[in-house]
């Protein structure tokens, strides 16, 4: 399990408070860090932001903070902090503003009549904009900054020439429209929705479905999407597209139940188990498992094409994805109490040989902490850990140290106590390190999983694993700041 990986945010355009908070916590799943609504009215905007998962703040309270008749859209946005102070949560979270009164209320802030509003899903190179961005932020997050950006230069003109991962929604007091923007690559999803009778916004269409609406379609890389008062919208195609979607949004990070970019989720799970069993199935199994509770569907997958038993051995006290802490110290916490053998297990598994389907092995806690429990406690003869995504963080064929810049929490250059498993490790070294034999599906055999979906390798990025850099087709390097960087937009 990805159990110190903080994945991506999860943001959402509504017309209504009620369902601005209802969708942003059916994608609570994708950050719990921090939560915030943006009310946007005729020539007004007020934002406020909190601490915690979307619960925390009760929305018949938010009903009083933001009366209806004064405001006509929400943008509403879960978090955790790929950029940014990791110790300065609140002040971080989304919405990110340009101008606007703030009124700090210990866990929660209240900022009245921005001139600019942002929430964001993605992660770009702030070293392309610090010539560009002011001087005076109130974050370090690269948000902010990209705010300052679309001021100077326009949305067109924004989305022409930064190069980076981002669907973010924008509300600016000049404009009617709320714009949502996509960047040509596609690597963070986005969808539109319909309900009630207008059209909606969110970062997985299982927000709408949970919610009594209705899926129109994925977000258009390489488009402006502008969401009316009145609930229609319009989009314009600015830029070609040159495609490189996350395949971890399939593998771990989105709901079981969306359908992202056309492919359902579900659908890449079981074929990655049902690929897995092909690669890898040792003779004397008694039974296939998982670490919950991603890896269920692959898991089960894998099981009935080896047509092998299958059962869970673990439970989790909590639903919440232990990666998403935000110390070190937190997530260990998370994964120590929160992981547990089912009563009567160490009966049932001692002596047996047990496949252990894991979604990925980032770091390993998770997966330490089951072996544990699986020698330890439950007496087992020996255990498989067997992962349905490649090694991660690795130093790919070019020399290059692997990991991700574009908004998954897994940078290449990682700090101490946060060293990726696979990195400088054989296979043997690897399974010492875990205290069982680990096996991964090949890249071959993932890449094979999502062909079958309809998704070909060269539309996907596979950089943390090893591939090409998702930025590179489109042009050469040029110089920003001190810093190489590619020159993708210009036109």
């Amino acid at each position: 399990m990805a159990e110190v990986v903080r994945h991506n945010c999860g943001l959402t355009v509504a017309h209504s408070l009620h369902d601005a908070y209802r969708f942003i916590h059916s994608l609570q799943h994708r950050g719990r860090e921090a939560a915030g609504i943006a009310a946007v009215g005729d020539g007004r905007i007020d934002v406020i932001k909190w601490k915690g998962g979307v619960s925390r703040f009760d929305v018949t309270d938010l009903h009083k903070i933001f009366l209806s008749p004064n405001y006509h859209t929400y943008m509403a946005h879960v978090r955790y902090a790929t950029r940014g102070s990791k110790d300065k949560i609140l002040e971080e979270a989304h919405p990110h503003v340009i101008g606007g009164t703030v009124e700090h209320r210990d866990n929660h802030i209240l900022i009245w009549d921005c001139d600019v509003a942002a929430v964001h899903n993605g992660q770009v190179d702030r070293a392309f904009f610090q010539d560009s961005a002011s001087l005076h932020l109130y974050s370090s997050c690269d948000t902010e900054a990209l705010l300052y950006l679309y001021r100077e230069r326009g949305a067109h003109n924004f989305l022409k020439e930064v190069p980076g991962a981002y669907t973010l929604a924008i509300a600016d007091k000049r404009e009617r429209d709320v714009i949502a923007i996509r960047d040509r690559t596609g690597i963070k999803p986005g969808v539109l929705g319909w309900k009630d009778g207008k059209y909606v916004m969110a970062s997985e269409d299982i927000a709408f479905r949970k919610n009594g609406g209705e899926y129109v379609e994925d977000l258009e890389p390489g488009a402006i999407y502008s969401l009316t008062p009145e609930g229609n919208y319009h989009k314009e195609v600015v830029v070609s597209t040159n495609l490189a979607y996350c395949f971890f949004e399939w593998n771990y990070i989105t709901d079981l139940d969306s359908i992202i970019n056309g492919v359902s989720v579900r659908r890449i799970r079981e074929s990655l188990g049902e690929i897995l069993s092909e690669e890898f199935l040792p003779p004397d199994v008694d039974l296939v498992t998982y670490l919950p509770r991603c890896p269920e569907v692959a898991a089960r997958a894998y099981a009935k094409q080896a047509e092998l038993p299958f059962e869970p051995v673990f439970y989790k006290m909590r639903g919440e994805r232990s990666f998403q802490g935000s110390t070190a110290g937190e997530r260990k916490e998370s994964i120590d109490q929160n992981l547990h053998l089912l009563p009567g297990m160490a009966q049932k598994l001692k002596g047996k040989t047990v496949i252990l389907i894991d979604d990925s092995i980032i770091r390993g806690n998770n997966s330490k902490r089951a072996c544990d429990l699986l020698y330890e406690e439950a007496g087992v003869g020996q255990a498989y850990l067997v992962s349905y995504t490649p090694p991660i963080g690795i130093i790919g064929d070019d020399g290059v140290p692997r990991g991700c810049t574009f908004g998954v929490d897994m940078p290449p250059d990682p700090p101490p106590g946060d060293e990726f498993i696979a990195r400088g490790r054989t296979a043997e070294a690897i399974s010492e390190a875990m205290g069982m034999p680990v096996i991964y599906l090949s890249q071959q055999g993932m890449l094979e999983a999502f062909a079958r979906a309809g998704l070909p390798e060269l539309d996907l990025c596979t950089y943390c694993i090893g591939g090409r850099m998702p930025f590179e087709a489109a042009g050469s390097l040029i110089q920003i700041g001190d810093r190489p960087q590619l020159d993708l937009w210009r036109a």
